[in-house]
């Protein structure tokens, strides 16, 4: 298997350019990873499909307000895309535009400096009047909505680009598994048994890169940090020693729990497993921490379309894909989402 067969034709009226206009409102399908067997749903009634003593994994990131334009003193305009959060928190942004070390830009009154060119497009910048530069783009920047869209970002993509849980600061994409997830989808889930517990991956632009190799060996993973706390390990830890499942809400969740699952059963101090996920899941992966995964419909050549055909299984999920396409779903980010399980 190689790269290229993850490519599909996906018609650009199928990619859903705004959030449903309720909440929650969207379709969801149901794929058996054992028997390739589908069923037509919907987000809101996901419940039916968990069980008592299931374990709901969420990633409470808050998606920043990461893109901002500046001038530089020549008068050249510059767009400035600040780059997911770290654990060393580096001031790095994403440039589009011609710029060099020491050269200084201004954005709404403020002044900045180029302090490194760190690779092709990205930069390090200061404020030099002192201030934090992810405030800066906090006070003036606008949502980074996904490019794939086509569209500047409008006054609906502020709330509803957005989890209703969302908690840290530090991504630039949502987890979009989530963004149907509403309070009474969670309230009843608990109702009815379900255990619910959040890790924080901050999600990076990365996410919506295609990948560009021919095989899977040449490509270079972004990384994301992430931090999981000690009472979800301790739940996670539990559900799988019993009769319970943990059910990743998205591929974030998935690569934070596959990437730190070897230090997880060994983890006991402080209140935080921590650690920059690089990990790379497609086809011939074997998984060790989730048996259950909600997630959305991808783009082609994606990595998180990758990492879904390996837990489906890459026929499971083509033929699914496939049926979705005929009936009408909403893909990408906005659109409706799929549950990739196996007996319930």
């Amino acid at each position: 298997m190689r790269v290229g067969d993850f490519d599909y034709l996906l018609p650009e009226e199928r990619i859903a350019k705004y959030p449903p206009l309720e909440r929650g409102s969207t379709r969801l399908l149901v794929l058996d990873r054992h028997s390739g067997e589908v069923e037509h749903s919907r987000y809101a009634a996901l419940d039916a499909f968990l069980q008592p003593g299931d374990l709901l994994v969420l990633n409470d990131t808050r998606v920043v307000k990461a893109r901002l334009f500046a001038c530089k003193s020549t008068g050249a305009h510059l767009e400035l895309m600040l780059l997911e959060k770290h654990d060393d928190d580096q001031n790095l942004v994403l440039y589009r535009g011609r710029v060099k070390k020491n050269d200084q830009l201004e954005t709404n009154g403020h002044k900045l400096r180029v302090t490194e060119i760190v690779d092709h497009g990205v930069a390090r910048i200061e404020m030099l009047d002192g201030g934090v530069l992810s405030d800066l783009f906090d006070t003036f920047g606008e949502v980074p909505i996904p490019p794939y869209l086509k569209r500047d970002a409008e006054d609906v993509d502020r709330e509803r680009y957005q989890t209703v849980f969302a908690a840290w600061p530090g991504s630039v994409a949502a987890p979009t598994a989530s963004l149907n997830m509403t309070e009474e989808l969670l309230g009843r889930l608990r109702n009815a048994g379900v255990d619910i517990v959040t890790l924080t991956l901050h999600v990076g632009l990365g996410t919506f890169l295609p990948v560009r190799v021919d095989s899977f060996q040449e490509h270079v993973m972004h990384r994301e940090y992430y931090t999981i706390p000690a009472e979800s390990l301790e739940k996670i830890r539990k559900v799988k020693t019993s009769t319970g499942r943990v059910v990743a809400v998205g591929t974030t969740v998935t690569r934070a729990l596959e990437h730190a699952w070897e230090r997880v059963d060994e983890f006991s101090g402080g209140n935080l497993l921590t650690g920059e996920a690089d990990i790379f899941i497609y086809p011939g992966y074997q998984f060790r921490s989730i048996d259950a995964l909600l997630t959305n419909f991808h783009a082609p050549r994606s990595t998180v379309l990758m990492l879904a055909a390996a837990f489906a299984g890459p026929d499971n999920l083509r033929n699914a894909y496939a049926e979705a396409l005929e009936k009408g779903y909403a893909f990408l980010s906005y659109g409706d989402s799929m549950l990739i399980c196996g007996d319930y």
